[in-house]
């Protein structure tokens, strides 16, 4: 028997498990064959302080230290065109990002073409390791003598002085049982006897294009529309472009929506002077949120043995270092760092 159990070896799940056993036995049940199979493996993986609602900036702004051995710089440019300023001035203001002269703004792309009208920059947005951060968070729950244990699909859950969780014919005992599910959390949480919260996958659909115009892109910013309606991300010398859709969907293992994807393909090539000619892959990952859009990390309030660490979205590896410590701190027992109003935006007990 283990202590505790996470289901769910994604970034949330593995940071959470880390954390966890420098004070219990934990055990990770990870459906796949590999750990961040789903959402964590299909990130855009990018630290960016000021990105989500205000309880994500506090765990963005506490995870900022952890991260820095795993960060490499990448910056952060915002674009519009004429009839576009009341948004570009909100999101600008939304993520301190300040003002810069268009001229400024191809120095950093340089193809951005003719119709853009403003722009915004910031260096403080980062291209995050996210292999290696998994990795690292494994080592330590197996250098704490816990289990990752991979190709480990949930098939049956009991409670019962303690939990019993079935994967095929292979049978694990716990006292705790961490939800670390992504787009699976509500389906988990049935299978458990526990009240769903509401978590809904969201598909985001991202294709690889080879370098525009045959540029070396590797020192290019992250670039966005305004409304973020589109988004373009240098990766290996490719341009990762994004309609960033939000389309709920059940969950699976996601794929991209191709007419999605040609809608978005199609407003990021409206603002740049090279056509799209040529895809080279496409894929797409589910981003998981809760009603109000924010995490949803601790003891479910009616079944407390019953540990939520979910609704991740589109923060999960820049939130991981603080969401996991909070909720560690929570289950063992440790006073949390984080203020407390923060902790109960974060809280299961709010829905």
């Amino acid at each position: 028997m283990t202590d505790i159990i996470v289901i769910g070896g994604g970034i949330a799940g593995i940071s959470a498990a880390a954390r966890l056993s420098e004070g219990a036995n934990v055990t990770v049940l990870e459906g796949e064959s590999a750990l961040g199979y789903h959402a964590s493996g299909r990130s855009a993986a990018l630290f960016e302080e000021n990105y989500g609602l205000a309880p994500v900036i506090a765990l963005n702004k506490a995870s900022a230290e952890y991260h820095q051995p795993y960060l490499s710089p990448r910056g952060f440019l915002l674009v519009a065109r004429a009839g576009e300023d009341t948004q570009f001035e909100a999101d600008a203001k939304t993520l301190k990002c300040p003002e810069i002269s268009v001229d400024e703004a191809r120095a950093h792309v340089p193809i951005l073409n003719g119709l853009i009208t403003r722009a915004a920059y910031h260096a403080d947005a980062w291209d995050i390791d996210t292999d290696r951060m998994i990795q690292d968070f494994a080592r330590t729950v197996r250098s704490n003598a816990g289990q990752v244990l991979t190709d480990r699909k949930v098939t049956e859950i009991n409670r019962d002085k303690g939990w019993t969780v079935r994967c095929g014919n292979e049978v694990l005992t716990a006292d705790l049982l961490v939800n670390a599910a992504g787009a699976w959390a509500d389906q988990i949480a049935t299978m458990a006897g526990v009240k769903p919260i509401g978590i809904t996958p969201q598909r985001r659909s991202m294709a690889r294009l080879p370098a525009p115009g045959g540029q070396a892109v590797d020192k290019w910013p992250i670039f966005f529309g305004v409304g973020e309606t589109w988004y373009a991300k240098p990766d290996a010398g490719k341009l990762l472009v994004s309609p960033a859709d939000e389309d709920a969907v059940e969950p699976h293992d996601a794929w991209a929506d191709d007419m999605v994807l040609a809608e978005g393909l199609d407003r990021y090539a409206q603002h740049v002077t090279e056509p799209v000619t040529r895809v080279e892959t496409t894929w797409a990952g589910l981003r998981s949120f809760a009603p109000d859009r924010c995490l949803v990390l601790g003891r479910d309030p009616q079944v407390t043995d019953f540990i939520w660490c979910a609704g991740q979205g589109g923060y999960g590896f820049q939130t991981a270092p603080a969401a996991s410590q909070l909720l560690a701190d929570i289950v063992l027992g440790h006073a949390p760092q984080l203020d407390a109003a923060t902790i109960n935006s974060l809280s299961p007990a709010r829905f």
